[in-house]
């Protein structure tokens, strides 16, 4: 495994272009590592709709950076007290939603520092009840990076007021605020120590010897280049981070073992002018492939079931059974 220095570049757009680029461009003979931290900003996963996802006056007001990531899940908050860590690899068909695989290190390195953190639900570390990183992957053309958070010394109160959260997500917990259900693995830690020293050490616990020891891939001149061009076609680009949601007169959401799936449809005369998925879960496939087999027809059970009968919509959607997903469409319970 190679280390990727990202030369300590805080832009969101920037970083998160620098992991696409080492996905899709570098040799698969090795695989790769990539730290970076952003200054603020929220991050949108994949299949979610922005503008419900943030409190848009408070990002505005503060300056908070807001851009779309390639993997499935939720919104994050990221500031200069969050660590993202990057696992970038060959998809062997065994590790895509296998989270344990590669937060398992992080894990390691935190119970060496005596914080008692464990892989909880889909793709959370939590220490006890409180989450102190999400994870989430993607995958394409036979490779697929796993990445996550680590809420070092994050600024809570931004969390808090900078998202907007599905009611749906707390259905079945007994907390409803996201304040009271995350933690800084600082005031976890029984010794102080800055983000750099911390980041150092997971370094160093992830590869067995000293950070300026650890083998490289140093990004070329040509890669920058590159690097800058992937930013600006998609992560500083308004209809990736935000996009046009079409008109609708139908919502249905629910949460399932997969994640949150929320399904807009424009119903005119009976059949499905429009539609539009979103949600927080995971799947490997592009959703627009089972909006486009729904789209133009009739909005009636057997036809919809007739468009969907040739779609693996765990492909999709992760662990989600069809008869559920349809049900949702005509929201039976």
């Amino acid at each position: 495994m190679l280390f990727i220095d990202n030369t300590g570049i805080t832009d969101a757009s920037i970083n998160l272009a620098i992991e696409e680029f080492a996905l899709k461009n570098l040799p698969m003979d090795d695989s790769y590592l990539l730290f970076y931290i952003n200054s603020p900003s929220i991050i949108i996963g994949k299949h979610q709709n922005t503008i419900e996802e943030i409190n848009q006056e408070y990002v505005k007001d503060n300056n908070i950076q807001v851009v779309r990531r390639l993997s499935g899940g939720g919104a994050v908050y990221h500031d200069l007290g969050n660590l993202n860590f990057s696992f970038i690899t060959k998809d062997d068909g065994q590790s895509f939603h296998n989270f344990l695989k590669f937060t398992q290190p992080v894990i390691d390195y935190l119970q060496s520092m005596g914080v008692n953190a464990e892989l909880s639900g889909r793709n959370d570390l939590q220490v006890g009840e409180r989450k102190i990183s999400g994870n989430a992957q993607f995958s394409t053309r036979g490779r697929m990076f796993s990445h996550g958070t680590l809420m070092f010394d994050l600024n809570l109160d931004d969390v808090q007021a900078s998202l907007n959260v599905n009611p749906e997500k707390f259905k079945s917990k007994s907390t409803k605020s996201v304040r009271s259900r995350v933690a800084n693995i600082k005031e976890l830690l029984g010794t102080d120590m800055t983000i750099e020293e911390f980041r150092d050490g997971l370094l160093r616990s992830i590869f067995g010897m000293e950070p300026s020891e650890v083998p490289q891939y140093k990004l070329t001149m040509d890669d920058w280049v590159r690097i800058n061009e992937i930013s600006k076609e998609h992560y500083q680009n308004w209809d990736w981070n935000y996009g046009l949601s079409p008109k609708s007169n139908v919502k249905h959401t629910r949460k399932f073992p997969a994640g949150l799936v929320d399904i807009r449809m424009d119903i005119e005369d009976s059949y499905i002018k429009d539609i539009k998925i979103y949600g927080d879960f995971f799947g490997v496939g592009d959703v627009a492939d089972v909006e486009n087999a729904l789209r133009g027809k009739r909005y009636e059970n057997a036809e919809v079931r007739e468009a969907l009968s040739g779609l693996d919509l765990k492909h999709y959607f992760g662990r989600i059974e069809p008869e559920d997903f349809i049900g949702l469409i005509f929201l039976e319970e």
